[in-house]
């Protein structure tokens, strides 16, 4: 299966159906460990996403994650804001003015996706973060795409992937962000960022079956 426009759009607009409705529980483990307002933010940018598509929808896959990357940048506040819009920014510029997406370019835009968020939160695998669902994911997309897996197998690795990476943080002690300055108390929490990143990519991996 090849992704086009249309369905990138239907994709994100699931995404932001189960956003909604984990919004408590990130709240909740965000509060355990920061500010408690994830879930929360990151509820009202997709809703705000969900509105600019409801109005139009960009011609190419590219153009539906740059207004994604713009819309969660202008609305979330937070790390989540300026993380998950750097992720979609990215992942738009590596699949450009493309008219579909295969399973290589799908791995292709989750590389870049996570390098942006590598540079701009400067984290690393065991600092606790997103970083911990993300670059796992990243590995398996590739290893499926390389033997020729199409988009629907590339997000279904990754979205696995995200969700054992996301589990792993929980004995970790946290190095970055507000998490961080718990020091040893963050320990025995799953990071909020973690969490949300395997939601979004298990929401992307099952409306590309």
């Amino acid at each position: 299966m090849a992704c086009t426009a249309e369905s990138v759009a239907d994709a994100v607009r699931a995404v932001a159906e189960v956003v909604s409705g984990h919004r408590e529980e990130l709240i909740r483990l965000d509060r355990e460990i920061g500010d408690g307002d994830h879930g929360e933010n990151l509820a009202r940018g997709f809703t705000a996403v969900v509105s600019k598509l409801d109005t139009d929808v960009p011609a190419s896959p590219g153009g539906v994650l740059r207004l994604v990357a713009t819309t969660l940048i202008s609305t979330v506040g937070g790390a989540a804001g300026p993380l998950y819009g750097t992720a979609f920014l990215r992942a738009a510029t590596s699949v450009g003015d493309a008219a579909v997406v295969d399973g290589t370019m799908a791995a292709e835009a989750l590389r870049a996706a996570l390098e942006g968020v590598v540079a701009r939160g400067k984290a690393v695998v065991g600092d606790k973060t997103m970083v911990d669902a993300l670059t796992p994911a990243v590995a398996a997309a590739e290893s499926v795409a390389a033997t020729g897996g199409g988009v629907a197998e590339v997000l279904e690795a990754a979205a696995d992937a995200a969700g054992m990476g996301a589990d792993s943080t929980v004995p970790m002690v946290a190095r970055k962000g507000r998490a961080s300055y718990l020091g040893e108390r963050s320990a025995g929490h799953l990071d909020p960022g973690a969490r949300s990143t395997a939601l979004v990519l298990r929401t992307l991996a099952g409306r590309a079956r």
